[in-house]
């Protein structure tokens, strides 16, 4: 931390928590990559990757989650499937579903936003075990996420793990939500935040900070330098400006449906980009705030009165 000295003893203290969160996030995906080697899976059929990728032993590739390999947002999904289980009352559903609604809006990370989700989904997982939200958090894959994975992303992936190199997840989501999805998608391991337990029970706290903006540099720093990486080598694809420390930290940087800023900042430095969605982009314009707004609030409303039918 020497290093740090001439910051702000603010500034000093949030950078030592990016890397906090950074460092044990590193830690907690090489635990688990030897688990998500075990279940390849073959990419998307009849797609091809965008981009060529060579063979290179010290390099590897580090994706992001939301709206980069999978459409919206993990937590957001996950949210659904533990709401489905009981895990918390109608009131959370309906603040997961506003924030899902800035999301999709929005088309971006926004840090308030993404916080409050995560603030809701430590109060909801306190006090159960972390093998619990593993096992269930398989089922919510399966209902929820398979369907939503962009399969031009996940060629891109296979791409890298059929020249020989190892592929990350790199994602503000529960580390835990991140490992099921990068063993589901047959990649190497996953980088995500990770929430405190104490004898396999979760605390209700983190470690460190969310695992967004820089501290997934700092964790893609630390994951390079324990697997002996050569970041210059490596490659980063992410679909939000929120990630430019990330992608900077790599060689090879991609732009993956990038947000407004993204784009820019990519054509600039001529990164290379790529856009998946289809219209996505026309209905986002198109579309007052309000109007969207209100189809998830009747879509809520749905879900509560479907909930409360089920319990008479």
């Amino acid at each position: 931390m020497a290093a740090l000295g001439w910051l702000t003893p603010r500034r000093r203290s949030a950078t030592a928590r990016s890397v906090l969160a950074g460092e044990a996030s590193a830690e907690a995906a090489r635990k688990n990559t030897q688990d998500a080697q075990q279940e390849q899976q073959a990419p998307g059929a009849g797609e091809e990757p965008q981009f060529p990728v060579h063979g290179d032993a010290l390099a590897a590739a580090f994706f992001d989650l939301d709206n980069t390999v999978m459409q919206g947002a993990a937590l957001f999904h996950f949210g659904r499937g533990l709401y489905k289980r009981r895990f918390f009352e109608t009131r959370d559903l309906v603040r997961f579903a506003w924030q899902q609604a800035w999301f999709r809006l929005a088309g971006v990370e926004d840090p308030e936003h993404m916080q409050d989700a995560r603030d809701s989904a430590l109060s909801i997982v306190k006090g159960h075990r972390v093998a619990e939200l593993m096992s269930i958090g398989e089922e919510i894959y399966d209902e929820y996420m398979a369907e939503r994975i962009w399969p031009g992303t996940r060629a891109l992936a296979q791409a890298h793990l059929d020249a020989g190199q190892k592929v990350w997840l790199v994602t503000a989501a529960p580390v835990e939500i991140a490992q099921v999805i990068a063993r589901r998608l047959g990649l190497t391991g996953a980088l995500g935040t990770v929430a405190e337990s104490v004898d396999g029970v979760y605390t209700g706290k983190l470690v460190g900070e969310p695992l967004h903006g820089p501290a997934k540099a700092e964790a893609v720093r630390a994951l390079a330098a324990a697997e002996g990486l050569d970041l210059s080598r490596c490659a980063a694809y992410s679909d939000s400006h929120n990630d430019i420390p990330m992608l900077s930290l790599v060689g090879h940087p991609y732009a993956i449906n990038p947000d407004a800023k993204l784009r820019k900042h990519a054509r600039g430095l001529d990164w290379r980009l790529r856009d998946y969605r289809t219209g996505r982009k026309a209905a986002k314009v198109g579309i007052p705030a309000a109007a969207g707004v209100g189809a998830v609030a009747g879509g809520t409303a749905a879900a509560i009165a479907l909930h409360n039918r089920r319990r008479r």
